[in-house]
């Protein structure tokens, strides 16, 4: 088997994250952290969920399996059973044992007329 090269860094930020409460039409808002692991082997990440006006969600674990993507969602990410709560401002760090790829995408379907942003998270050291 082929040994293939992880690409990317093993360290992410994403500063402006929320969850809407609301959604309308037949469309959930939601946002998702994408992940890409170019690697042979799996990438094994941990989240941690910082807040405004309280201590931080920490060392979230998610596993993504080697050569593939996953999409992510936020709400999903749970800290002893706790999801991240909904209509709070909150921001993301991302780290993993090998260099992934990470970007982030919300859809807010709060009005008829549906927003999606997506962006290539911040890489730091």
């Amino acid at each position: 088997m082929a040994k293939y090269e992880a690409k990317g860094a093993d360290y992410w930020v994403i500063p402006d994250a929320y969850i809407p409460e609301k959604s309308s039409g037949e469309l959930t808002s939601h946002e998702s952290v994408c992940v890409l692991n170019t690697a042979s082997e799996d990438a094994h990440l941990s989240f941690t969920i910082f807040f405004e006006d309280r201590e931080p969600m920490e060392d979230i674990p998610y596993t993504v399996e080697a050569r593939r993507t996953k999409h992510i969602r936020t709400s999903s990410l749970l800290k002893e059973g706790t999801p991240i709560p909904v209509g709070v401002p909150y921001a993301i760090e991302v780290r993993s044992d090998i260099p992934i790829i990470v970007q982030y995408s919300r859809l807010d379907s709060t009005q008829a007329e549906n927003a999606l942003m997506s962006v290539v998270a911040y890489p730091a050291k």
